[in-house]
């Protein structure tokens, strides 16, 4: 089942990311907590959102009789703008399934809740991006139809360099 995050599942969640940086070979990076992404998630005003893929438990609901699921995947999400398209669009921050259930469908229906919400918005774009040497999710992706976009470089400014040049613009 996909489904938008809750608090209680900020938890699950923050592990999930865990394991995703230690996938991704940088574990060491992670410095969010579950009170910052709580905040993130459903402050006042959220500029990040969440769904999860969750998988019933064993007994299937709670002792009142609800039921529950395993939180197995999730994705975070932002929208961002395209000037060209003069539209929003949504920019998938990060996608992961646990190992253990991967090939059950849960990435591809994530993927495909991100989809709807674009169709049914009007968002002209969904786009992320991947490790190059990532081929199991380079392979989903293209299963999907999604192309590369081989002629762009991400770049990004964190830490030092930030701080460095924030401090340029208020000199």
């Amino acid at each position: 089942m996909i489904r938008r995050a809750t608090p209680d599942d900020v938890p699950a969640i923050l592990g999930l990311i865990h394991d995703l940086a230690t996938y991704e070979k940088a574990a060491h990076e992670v410095r969010a907590t579950e009170e910052q992404l709580r905040a993130a998630l459903f402050g006042d005003a959220p500029a990040v959102f969440a769904h999860v893929a969750t998988e019933d438990t064993e007994d299937g609901a709670d002792g009142e009789g609800h039921r529950t699921g395993e939180v197995v995947g999730f994705a975070m999400w932002f929208l961002n703008f395209s000037t060209w398209r003069g539209a929003h669009g949504v920019y998938l921050e990060d996608l992961y399934v646990r190992p253990d259930r991967r090939g059950g469908g849960h990435g591809r229906a994530l993927l495909a809740e991100l989809a709807r919400i674009c169709a049914e918005r009007g968002y002209q774009r969904l786009e992320w991006s991947v490790l190059d040497w990532n081929d199991p999710a380079i392979g989903f992706y293209r299963s999907l139809g999604a192309v590369s976009l081989d002629e762009w470089t991400t770049f990004r400014l964190t830490d030092e360099p930030l701080r460095l040049l924030a401090e340029r613009a208020t000199a």
